[in-house]
C-alpha cells in the first residue's frame, strides 16, 4: 500500500522540483541571468512552508478526515453535504454549483499536468546540448501520444512499476539535495519562515505576488492525497508523505537553493545542475519516466471522477471499460481519454515550454483548493464541530488559499485562461445535463400513469399475454414507465410476468449486496424492483435481477425468457419561457443523442433489448 501510494498519489507533487523552484526564483529575479542569494533563500523558505501548511497540515491532517465511508474527492464531499438533490434557488443548489466547478477544475488540471511534467523532464536535454532544444516539443508530443494510446490497455501492466520507480525517484531527490546542501549548508537558514516574509516585505507587491504564484507550483498535486483516499486509505497516504515524500522534497528544494548559492548562473535549470555531468542523461530518463507516472495518475483520477459524475447524474452515460477484472478502480473512458489528449497536446503546442505552461498551471489548482476548504468547513459543521473552531482553522487555511489564488490570478492572461476555459466548459455540461434531466423527469411525470389506474385499465382491456418476462427499465420509483404504457397501447399485448426495474445510485461509495434489491408485488406476476448501487460501483441489471432472486425478493421464474424494454427518448428543444435557454436545450439534446445506450450502460445483452421511442419537448 505504501509503494502504491508513492506511485499513484505522489507522482504529481513528486515531480514538482523539476520546475517549481526554478519558476519561483525566476519570478523573484525577473529578467536576470543569475540568482540573488536573498531571493534564493526566500524562495526556498516559501516553498518549504507551503508544503508544511497546505499539504502536511491542511490535507494530510485535516482534509483526509472528511471521508465518505473511506472515499474522498469533491464528488464525495457533495455526497456528504447532500447537495445532489438540491432544489433550484436554495443554498444547497449554490453549493452544488460550487462543487461541480471544483470537480470541473480537475479536468483542467488533468490537461495541464501531463504537458508541464513531461516538458520539464525533456527540457533537461538543453542543459548539455542547447542545440537539442528544438526537439523538446516533438519528443514531448511523441511521449504524450504514446501515453494516451496505451490507456486502453489499462494501467495494471505498468502499475507494478509505479511504486518502485517513484521510490527510486525520491531517493535520487534526496541524494541530489544532500550534495547541494553539503557545499552550501547556509541554505538551512531557509527553514526559518521569516526569511520568506523578509524577502517579500522588501521585494514589493509585484515581485512578491509573482513569487507566490510560482512557489504554489510546489504544492500542486497535494489534492491527490484526498482524491485517492479510497484507493489506499488515510494511513498509508499519511505514512508515505511524512516518512519519505515530504523529507525528500524538503531536502531537494534546499539542495537546489544551495546549488544556486554556489552557482548563481544555474538559474535556467537548477534541478539538473545539481547532478554531475555524467548523470544528466540517466537523470533525464528517470525524470521522464517519473513524469509519465505522474501524468498517468492524474489521467486515472479524471477517469474515476467521470465515472462518479455519471453515476450521480452530473454527466451523460459514456462507455466505461474495466481494464482489470479484479481491480474496481482501473477503468478506461475512451471519450474522456481522447478529449483530454487533445487538450494536453494543444497545451504543449500552444505554450511550447514548461516556463510558459507554469503560468497556466497554478490558477485552476489554487481555486480547487479554496473550494475544498469551504466544503470541508461545511462538512465539519454538519458533523457537529464547534463553529468557532471551524472558523479559526478553515478560515486560516482559506486565507492562505485565497492569497495563492490572488497570486496566480495575475497570470490569467499569461496562460491561466486555458484550464479555466476547459473547466468552465465541463461545468457548463454538468449543470446543463443535470437541469435537462430534471426537465425531462418533469415531462415524464406529467405523462406517467399511476400504478392503480394502469392495472385497473389492464383488467378491462383485451390484452394478449405473451410468454416469458418483460422487464421495463424506469428512472422513477413510482408510476408506470412511458414505454410500458406505450407498448401496451400500441401492441395490445403484455408479457405473462412483468417487472419494473429502477437502478438508483446512492451517495455512498458502495452498497452491501444484502441491501442491493427491494421488490414490491403490485399485482399477481407484476413487480416493482428497486436496485441500489454506490457511486463507486457499476450498475448491472442482470446482476441485480439475479441478486433479487437469490435473496428471494423475486421468484426464480422471473429470469426465464426475459426481454428488457428500454425507453428511448428524443428531446425536442422548445422555444418558450420554461426550461433552459434555447442554446442550452440544444446542447442537452446533443449530449442526450450521443450518450451511451442505456442497455449497454446497464450491461444488458443486446439480444434481450427492445427500445420503445418517445418524443419529449423541453
Amino acid at each position: 500500500m505504501l509503494l502504491g501510494a508513492l506511485g499513484v498519489v505522489y507522482g504529481d507533487i513528486g515531480t514538482s522540483p523539476l520546475y517549481a523552484f526554478k519558476e519561483a526564483v525566476r519570478a523573484a529575479n525577473p529578467g536576470a541571468h543569475s540568482a540573488d542569494p536573498v531571493a534564493v533563500t526566500g524562495a526556498v523558505s516559501l516553498i518549504l512552508w507551503a508544503l508544511v501548511l497546505i499539504v502536511s497540515i491542511k490535507y494530510a491532517v485535516l482534509i483526509l478526515r472528511a471521508d465518505n465511508n473511506g472515499e474522498g474527492g469533491i464528488v464525495a464531499m457533495l455526497a456528504l453535504l447532500g447537495a445532489r438533490h438540491a432544489k433550484p434557488g436554495t443554498w444547497q443548489a449554490l453549493l452544488l454549483v460550487v462543487g461541480l466547478v471544483g470537480a470541473a477544475l480537475l479536468y483542467g488540471d488533468g490537461a495541464i499536468t501531463p504537458a508541464i511534467s513531461v516538458l520539464s523532464a525533456v527540457e533537461g536535454l538543453k542543459v548539455d546540448a542547447p542545440a537539442l532544444g528544438r526537439f523538446v516539443v516533438p519528443i514531448t508530443l511523441a511521449i504524450l501520444v504514446a501515453l494516451f494510446l496505451v490507456q486502453s490497455k489499462g494501467v495494471a501492466f505498468i502499475g507494478r512499476m509505479f511504486g518502485p520507480v517513484m521510490l527510486v525517484w525520491f531517493c535520487v531527490l534526496v541524494l541530489l539535495g544532500l550534495g547541494g546542501i553539503w557545499h552550501r549548508p547556509e541554505i538551512l537558514a531557509a527553514a526559518n519562515p521569516l526569511k520568506a516574509v523578509e524577502f517579500m516585505g522588501h521585494a514589493g507587491w509585484g515581485v512578491s505576488f509573482a513569487m507566490l504564484g510560482a512557489a504554489f507550483l510546489a504544492v500542486t498535486g497535494g489534492e491527490a492525497m484526498y482524491a485517492d483516499l479510497g484507493h489506499f486509505g488515510a494511513g498509508p497516504i499519511r505514512v508515505s508523505w511524512f516518512a519519505l515524500v515530504l523529507p525528500a522534497l524538503v531536502i531537494n528544494y534546499l539542495g537546489q537553493g544551495a546549488g544556486l548559492l554556489l552557482e548563481p548562473d544555474a538559474i535556467e535549470n537548477p534541478f539538473y545542475r545539481l547532478a554531475p555531468d555524467w548523470a544528466h542523461y540517466p537523470l533525464i530518463g528517470l525524470a521522464t519516466l517519473a513524469t509519465v507516472i505522474a501524468s498517468q495518475a492524474i489521467i486515472s483520477g479524471v477517469f474515476s471522477l467521470t465515472q462518479q459524475s455519471i453515476q450521480l447524474g452530473f454527466l451523460p452515460a459514456m462507455r466505461i471499460v474495466q481494464t482489470a477484472p479484479d481491480e474496481r478502480g482501473q477503468i478506461y473512458v475512451p471519450a474522456v481519454n481522447w478529449l483530454l489528449a487533445a487538450a494536453t497536446l494543444t497545451a504543449v503546442v500552444v505554450f511550447e515550454t514548461s516556463d510558459a505552461l507554469a503560468g497556466a498551471y497554478g490558477i485552476a489548482v489554487s481555486l480547487l483548493m479554496a473550494i475544498t476548504t469551504v466544503l470541508a468547513a461545511l462538512i465539519a459543521h454538519r458533523w457537529g464541530y464547534a463553529l468557532p473552531a471551524i472558523l479559526a482553522v478553515n478560515g486560516f487555511f482559506l486565507v492562505i488559499d485565497l492569497v495563492f489564488l490572488g497570486a496566480n490570478s495575475v497570470k490569467l492572461f499569461e496562460g491561466g485562461w486555458f484550464p479555466l476555459v476547459l473547466a468552465g466548459f465541463v461545468a457548463l455540461m454538468m449543470l446543463t445535463w443535470r437541469r435537462g434531466n430534471h426537465l425531462i423527469e418533469e415531462a415524464r411525470a406529467a405523462m406517467r400513469q399511476p400504478e392503480a389506474a394502469f392495472l385497473a385499465n389492464l383488467q378491462h382491456r383485451d390484452v394478449v399475454r405473451l410468454p416469458g418476462t418483460g422487464a421495463f427499465l424506469s428512472a422513477a420509483t413510482h408510476g408506470i414507465p412511458l414505454h410500458l404504457s406505450r407498448f401496451v397501447e400500441r401492441s395490445h399485448a403484455l408479457h405473462r410476468r412483468v417487472v419494473i426495474v429502477t437502478a438508483l445510485y446512492e451517495e455512498t461509495p458502495t452498497v452491501p449486496e444484502t441491501e442491493r434489491a427491494r421488490a414490491t408485488l403490485l399485482a399477481p406476476d407484476f413487480y416493482r424492483l428497486i436496485l441500489r448501487y454506490g457511486f463507486m460501483e457499476d450498475a448491472s441489471i442482470p446482476e441485480g435481477l439475479r441478486c433479487a432472486v437469490e435473496h428471494r425478493h423475486l421468484p426464480a421464474a422471473i429470469l426465464d425468457d426475459m426481454t428488457v424494454f428500454i425507453g428511448h427518448e428524443t428531446v425536442i428543444p422548445k422555444s418558450d419561457d420554461r426550461g433552459m435557454m434555447p442554446w442550452r436545450e440544444n446542447l442537452f439534446a446533443f449530449m442526450q443523442r450521443n450518450a451511451e445506450r442505456t442497455g449497454a450502460y446497464f450491461c444488458v445483452p443486446t439480444r434481450q433489448v427492445v427500445e420503445v421511442g418517445t418524443e419529449i419537448e423541453i
